[in-house]
This record gives C-alpha cells, sequence and structure tokens, in this order.
C-alpha cells in the first residue's frame, strides 16, 4: 500500500514503510533499514496477529495451555512496535518534503492511522489478567495405557 506519492520537476514516485527500510538497507545503512522493518512492520504485525490468536483462545474454557507464552510474547512485541514515532517522522518527512515536492497521502497513511488506532484501543479494552488467572499452569499429562498394554510392555 503506497503510503505517499511524490512529485516533484514533471516527475513522480510512490513509496511504502517496507520500501523506505528497504532503501536504508541498499544506501548501505542496514541496521537502520533492520530497525525500521522490524519496528515498523514485523512488531506491529505480529502484535496484531498475537492478540487475534490470543482473542480467539480466550474463548475456550480453560484457554489452551500456550496462551501464557502467546501473552509473554505479545508484551515484548507490543513494546516494540513503535508507531507515535513512527508517525512523528513521517509527519516530519511530509512537512519537510512538501517544501520542495508537491506530496500526496496514499491508501498507506491511512492504514497506519488506524494501526494508531487500533493498537491503543487493543490495549486499553484487552486484560491479559483476566485470561492469565484463566490459564491451566499444570502440564497436560501424558495418556494412560490400558493395564493389559502396560504389563505387555514390562515383560518384554
Amino acid at each position: 500500500m503506497p503510503l505517499m506519492d511524490l512529485s516533484a520537476v514533471g516527475r513522480t514516485t510512490t513509496t511504502t514503510i517496507a520500501g523506505g527500510a528497504y532503501q536504508m538497507w541498499i544506501e548501505g545503512e542496514p541496521l537502520v533499514g533492520a530497525l525500521i522493518g522490524f519496528c515498523a512492520i514485523v512488531a506491529p504485525g505480529s502484535f496484531i496477529a498475537f492478540m487475534l490468536t490470543l482473542l480467539i483462545a480466550a474463548r475456550q474454557t480453560p484457554p489452551p495451555h500456550w496462551v501464557g507464552e502467546m501473552l509473554r510474547w505479545a508484551h515484548h512485541f507490543q513494546m516494540w512496535s513503535m508507531l507515535e514515532v513512527m508517525m512523528l517522522g513521517i509527519m516530519v518527512a511530509l512537512i519537510k518534503i512538501s517544501e520542495v515536492a508537491a506530496v500526496e497521502t496514499g491508501v498507506g497513511m491511512y492504514a497506519v492511522f488506524a494501526l494508531m488506532v487500533l493498537i491503543p484501543s487493543i490495549l486499553v479494552t484487552f486484560d491479559a489478567r483476566e485470561l492469565w488467572t484463566r490459564v491451566d499452569w499444570v502440564e497436560p499429562r501424558p495418556p494412560r495405557t490400558s493395564p493389559g498394554v502396560a504389563s505387555e510392555a514390562q515383560a518384554r
């Protein structure tokens, strides 16, 4: 999804967040490109995927045993989803670039805005403590074998 379209001196170009991270990578800044890719694409996407999975798993009684681990991972990805910093960077870039080029926002800009509303909404409405209390922390027991099968195994 194009984030913005830039037009200057008869040339038009489109940019995306992934394209910006890739451009940083090929221009000799692989660490910055990887951080942008992780914090702007991987972390928010993983956080939303984990929260959706947790929402579906929370409907079961009791929740599956892996829910606790997924809650931990969701928390880590939420911390790395630096949407406020990304939006501030986009706004500064728009203001600076608009001085020398015509800038039109693309569909991706509206998606970033929706993401900035969605993630805080999730954080406000999701009660992780309630789900933590419902998780069964006992390891599942191995299936029982019938007495006849057990005695045959011991005889060998």
